[in-house]
């Protein structure tokens, strides 16, 4: 840096341009695709159940998106603060920016944004990734910021994250994020299931299945919740301001989502039980086809399923036959009669 006539560090490495995470990107990408994909089709369904298929399409590609997406989301935890701070290490001067973080399952994101953009003779927008997920070594990331040269503001608070700091942010939300990432992967689990279960016109497992999503889900917050509060906050200074952090975004729509998915499943095992016709009518299935399995109140209700014998499931039938064929079954009997008899 003193060959080229610098005298403070400064950014060299490429800035992200892309508005959003491109692993989220991909992930609406294609849950919008099949949802294109089911509008095309719709025109081929009759009547009214168009609106019903059209329903329940829809809500299964919202819930198993939201959980697929929230576990790759860096907004579990979030906090912004707009302050006076220094810029740059060993330099006097400073700047008015807004500093935000992000706090996600995988790692922390934190942005740099100054107000206004351009001071310093320098642009002041930076986003910088800082992960722990399994095969990340989150304190080479850091010192690979060192190396480059971040501003001042980024490196303090990837600095309170790191495994050697006092705070002990590092451990807690890894924690936090370990658990509850293996906990939506069993929710999303429970939701291919759910749909595979419907689709077979197994409704009341369906319904179960769903239930399973959004309990998972729900424990997956509690995981969340409890891990990140095991020890004190840690107070972020950042010039003449502190950065307080709370739930962000992805926590509470996976809570919406959660209970969503809870309140549909009772609604299925209720509607199994009281009104069967109705939900098979919902899901454009025939009321008058025999279901395989029977549930007997009595042998336990919704989570007792009685399986039919094979003398009450088989039925004899008496098929026709031909007037050649009874002919012939005449004649042969008649030629049998004597030998009988003796």
């Amino acid at each position: 840096m003193a060959a080229l006539g610098h005298t403070f560090p400064f950014y060299a490495g490429p800035k992200p341009t892309f508005p959003m995470d491109t692993t989220l990107a991909v992930i609406i990408t294609i849950f919008l695709t099949a949802l294109v994909t089911f509008i095309i089709i719709l025109p081929g369904i009759r009547g009214k159940m168009r609106l019903f298929w059209l329903l329940r399409v829809v809500t299964s590609l919202f819930i198993g998106a939201v959980i697929l997406a929230v576990n790759f989301s860096s907004e579990w935890s979030v906090g912004q603060v707009s302050t006076n701070t220094s810029y740059k290490a060993f330099s006097s001067e400073r700047i008015s920016a807004n500093i935000g973080l992000q706090v996600g399952l995988g790692g922390v994101n934190i942005t740099l944004r100054g107000t206004p953009v351009q001071q310093l003779n320098e642009t002041i927008n930076y986003n910088e990734g800082f992960t722990w997920r399994l095969g990340e070594n989150y304190a080479k990331e850091y010192s690979k910021a060192l190396e480059k040269g971040v501003p001042d503001p980024v490196l303090y608070l990837a600095e309170k994250f790191t495994p050697s700091s006092p705070c002990g942010l590092h451990h807690q939300y890894r924690l936090a994020g370990h658990y509850t990432s293996a906990t939506l992967w069993v929710a999303f689990l429970c939701w291919l299931l759910t749909n595979v279960m419907v689709s077979m016109a197994v409704l009341v497992y369906g319904g179960h299945m769903l239930l399973a999503t959004g309990i998972f889900q729900l424990l997956a917050l509690l995981f969340f919740s409890m891990a990140t509060s095991l020890t004190p906050p840690c107070p972020l200074h950042l010039g003449t301001a502190i950065l307080h952090t709370h739930h962000g975004p992805a926590f509470w729509i996976t809570l919406a989502t959660g209970l969503l998915c809870v309140l549909l499943g009772l609604a299925m095992a209720v509607a199994h039980r009281m009104r069967p016709h109705r939900l098979k009518a919902f899901f454009n299935q025939s009321a008058d086809e025999d279901p395989v399995l029977e549930w007997s109140p009595e042998e336990g209700g919704l989570l007792s399923p009685r399986y039919r014998s094979m003398a009450e499931s088989s039925r004899t039938q008496d098929i026709p036959l031909s007037r050649a064929s009874s002919e012939a079954c005449c004649e042969e009997e008649h030629s049998k009669e004597p030998d009988c008899a003796l």
